[in-house]
């Protein structure tokens, strides 16, 4: 076949993430041209495939670069059953996936219930839980997702509406593990523009949601019941692109590449602050989390400021950065203010040189 620009660049990209978690060729014969069959044994390269342009031609392009170098390479879609048609739009992706050479193909249903966070925000729990569980099973070295760079550049600015500071603008990381599992976005310097070209390019039919506005028009004034990033997409970055007058998608990606240097020394010198200073223990009617403020208020904010979301998180909590900042009240500032609340009946309350994170009304030392 012939290699477009973006199908090399594409390639290169897919190359530089395996490459990155220590999957290379496995044989000098991989480097010769021609279609090579790899070891039974060889590790498995999953694909998460939604039957969108991305995740299509990340499909085609990891089947290339798995087949040049000896590994196994497979696609998981997931039907989270919430649009009818649904398992009809994932069967014919897992078709193409398999047409290109895909081995194992398979498709997941998971139910979805809103919990109170949104329809969008559960589905995407559940769909890296069917994700993980599935690596896991199958054994996978990796599983790839399709982010690209214009998912990078609405991702920012959402973490700009809803998160702010550092980690709200840091965007997606190239590699993230969840449950035990890698997962790899080696997407985050291509454009949607590029993906559809390889679709193209590779013959791929997409398809597009149409909840997240995908069938609109770019430039399109969608109403607040669209998920946000749709609503990012199809009506603040047209805008911005406006009155920028350039390249707004990749100036925000490559801000957030700057960004997520900074937030990851930040977060590695947090992580040694955490083994000192927080530690989670049995409150007996369920787990509390208690905090070494001695130890913590002699740290630099932005450290205490990662610790204390790390001690929240521990919890399953959710917090704002009002949350943060009281509960950090409690550590530099403390004169026997009463508890901090916290996200689902939690409570945050200093006692002497410590603070305790436990749900109202549980605990005793609540």
């Amino acid at each position: 076949m012939t290699y477009t620009p973006s199908l090399r660049a594409a390639v290169g990209e897919v190359r530089r993430a395996l490459r990155a978690v220590g999957l290379t060729d496995r044989d000098p014969r991989f480097r010769e041209h021609g279609r090579h069959v790899p070891a039974p044994d060889a590790p498995l390269v999953l694909v998460a495939c939604s039957g969108g342009r991305d995740s299509l031609a990340l499909a085609a392009v990891a089947s290339i670069v798995c087949a040049s170098q000896g590994i196994r390479c497979g696609a998981v879609l997931v039907d989270h059953q919430l649009q009818e048609g649904s398992r009809d739009v994932c069967d014919k992706a897992a078709r193409q996936c398999a047409g290109r050479g895909l081995d194992p193909v398979d498709v997941l249903s998971v139910r979805v219930s809103n919990d109170g966070r949104g329809l969008e925000a559960c589905a995407r729990d559940a769909r890296y839980e069917a994700l993980s569980s599935h690596a896991r099973r199958e054994g996978a070295a990796a599983v790839l997702l399709a982010h690209t760079l214009d998912d990078q550049a609405e991702t920012v600015l959402m973490g700009l509406l809803r998160v702010g500071g550092l980690d709200g603008v840091a965007g997606m990381p190239d590699k993230t593990s969840v449950q035990g599992v890698v997962f790899l976005r080696p997407f985050l310097r291509l454009s949607r523009e590029q993906t559809t070209r390889i679709c193209e390019d590779c013959a791929l039919s997409w398809w597009d949601d149409p909840t997240n506005g995908d069938a609109c028009d770019a430039d399109v004034d969608l109403p607040r019941e669209y998920p946000l990033r749709s609503r990012v997409r199809h009506s603040l970055m047209p805008y911005l692109a406006r009155f920028m007058g350039g390249d707004v998608a990749g100036h925000l990606a490559r801000s957030a590449r700057l960004c997520a240097v900074d937030k990851n020394y930040l977060d590695s010198c947090a992580d040694a602050v955490v083994d000192e200073a927080i530690r989670m223990v049995d409150g007996g009617s369920g787990p509390e989390v208690v905090v070494d403020a001695a130890r913590l208020a002699h740290e630099h904010k932005a450290i205490r400021s990662r610790v204390l979301m790390r001690a929240m998180s521990l919890l399953g909590l959710v917090p704002t950065s009002r949350h943060v900042e009281a509960v950090d009240s409690l550590v530099v500032d403390w004169h026997g203010q009463s508890a901090v609340a916290l996200p689902s009946k939690y409570s945050a309350i200093r006692q002497k040189h410590v603070i305790r994170l436990c749900q109202d009304g549980v605990h005793a030392n609540c």
